[in-house]
């Protein structure tokens, strides 16, 4: 049985991380960073959105901003046959 990530990686997502940026409650002019980091599709990010919706819908620390990177970690061009092997010492 193939894991959950390869499952995903093989529908096309790929490794989103998000680095969340927020202000805290009771000392509004302090900001503090969450990182997130989830198998997600490019370029929508249909899972960073409902995270961020539930953040701003249940916790009170109000989202000041968020940067994201993504990598799409298996792609069709990296597989490839190998047709010989060198070995060096």
């Amino acid at each position: 049985m193939a894991s959950r990530a390869f499952r995903l990686q093989m529908q096309g997502y790929g490794l989103t991380t998000a680095n969340i940026f927020y202000r805290l409650p009771d000392h509004p002019n302090i900001i503090q960073s969450y990182i997130w980091q989830e198998y997600d599709l490019h370029p929508l990010f249909p899972e960073l959105k409902k995270f961020l919706d539930f953040w701003a819908r249940s916790l009170d620390g109000p989202l000041h901003g968020v940067t994201v990177a993504h990598a799409q970690l298996i792609r069709p061009a990296e597989m490839r046959l190998i047709n010989g092997e060198f070995s060096l010492h």
